[in-house]
């Protein structure tokens, strides 16, 4: 993979738990789990998202995987599509 390439990310499906399957304009499907970086980041602001609700809640906007109108959580989308789960 080339880091230089344009990824574009065109659907994000809730999957369990806190785990998001990812669909890239180039067909790569990864499965991203959240639940480590949610139970090792305690913060006001990514404390909402351990609620399932809240978690289910993610949308794409501009190309980023974004929880809460403001941005709350928002990772990196190359990682994401290399398949590395944020810690």
């Amino acid at each position: 993979m080339i880091k230089d390439k344009v990824i574009k990310l065109v659907n994000a499906k809730y999957l369990d738990n806190y785990k998001v399957e990812l669909q890239f304009d180039d067909n790569v499907v990864r499965q991203i789990d959240f639940g480590d970086f949610l139970s090792t980041h305690s913060h006001p602001q990514y404390d909402k998202y351990k609620k399932l609700s809240n978690f289910k809640r993610f949308r794409i906007d501009r190309n980023n995987l974004v929880w809460g109108r403001y941005w709350d959580l928002d990772f990196d989308l190359w990682k994401l599509y290399q398949g590395i789960n944020p810690k």
